[in-house]
C-alpha cells in the first residue's frame, strides 16, 4: 500500500489549473484551436468592452457606479502616463490604457472559481512586454535618431567609468522584456497554486479550519497582487515610454 502511495505520489496537483486544453475535446493543440487561454482571453476583452464602452455610453452628468468605475480607470491611467512620460507621452495613451485595462481584467477573471488565468502564461506576458520593448525601442529611434543611443552613455558619471556603465545599461536594456514578462506571470502563477494547496487542505477534518483561513487570506492578498502587478506592468511602460522620448541621462 505504501509502494502505491508513494507511486501516486501527490492527491492534489495545483499546477494543472494552468494547462491550456482544447475547449471541444481532443488532445492537438494547432494555431487556429480554441482553447480554455483563448476563450478567457475573449471574455477578457468582452469585460472590457462592457465596462468602458457600454457602461460609459450614456456620459451623464452624475454618473452611473458602472460609469464612476470608468471614469476612475481613465483617470488613473491617464495621470499615471502624464506625470512618468510627459504631456508629449499622452500621444501614446490608448495603447497605454488598453494594456492596464486588458492586464487587470485578465488578472481578475482569473480569481473567478473554474477560470483560466492567461496572464499566468509567459507566452501571453512575453507577447506584451515585447510589443512595449520593440515599439519603444523604434519609437526612440524614429524621434531621436542615433542620438536615442545616449541612453547608454551616462554623461553625470565620469569619463573613465561611462564605457563600462554603457555595457551595464545596453545589458539592462535587453534585460527588460524578460523581467517585464516574467515578473507578471511568475507573481500570477504563485499566487494561484498557493489558494489551490490551501484548498487541497481543506478537505482534512483537522486542517480544515486553518485551510479555509488561509484561502481566504490568500485570495484577498491575490485581489491586491493582481491590481499591483498591472499597475507595475503598466507603470514600467510608462518608464520605457519616457526613455524612448527623452533619452538623455
Amino acid at each position: 500500500m505504501a509502494t502505491e502511495e508513494a507511486s501516486e505520489g501527490l492527491v492534489f496537483h495545483p499546477m494543472d489549473q494552468f494547462k491550456v486544453e482544447p475547449l471541444f475535446g481532443g488532445d492537438a493543440i494547432h494555431w487556429y484551436t480554441p482553447t480554455n487561454a483563448t476563450l478567457w482571453m475573449g471574455l477578457t476583452v468582452v469585460a472590457i468592452f462592457l465596462l468602458l464602452v457600454l457602461g460609459s455610453r450614456g456620459r451623464a452628468v452624475i454618473p452611473t457606479r458602472v460609469q464612476s468605475i470608468a471614469e476612475l480607470a481613465y483617470g488613473f491611467v491617464y495621470k499615471m502616463v502624464e506625470d512618468v512620460a510627459g504631456k508629449d507621452g499622452l500621444k501614446y495613451f490608448p495603447y497605454i490604457m488598453t494594456l492596464f485595462m486588458f492586464i487587470l481584467f485578465a488578472n481578475f477573471l482569473g480569481l473567478l472559481p473554474m477560470a483560466f488565468t492567461t496572464t499566468s502564461h509567459v507566452a501571453v506576458t512575453v507577447v506584451l512586454a515585447l510589443a512595449v520593448f520593440i515599439g519603444v525601442t523604434v519609437l526612440g529611434f524614429v524621434k531621436n535618431g542615433a542620438s536615442f543611443l545616449g541612453l547608454f552613455w551616462v554623461t553625470s558619471a565620469p569619463l573613465a567609468i561611462r564605457p563600462v556603465l554603457a555595457v551595464i545599461e545596453i545589458i539592462s536594456y535587453f534585460v527588460r522584456p524578460v523581467s517585464h514578462s516574467i515578473r507578471l506571470a511568475g507573481n500570477m502563477t504563485a499566487g494561484h497554486a498557493v489558494i489551490k494547496v490551501f484548498a487541497a487542505f481543506a478537505g482534512a477534518a483537522i486542517l480544515s479550519p486553518l485551510a479555509i483561513l488561509g484561502v481566504a487570506a490568500m485570495y484577498g492578498l491575490e485581489i491586491l497582487v493582481s491590481f499591483i502587478q498591472a499597475y507595475v506592468f503598466t507603470i514600467l511602460t510608462c518608464v520605457y515610454l519616457k526613455d524612448a522620448l527623452h533619452p538623455h541621462h
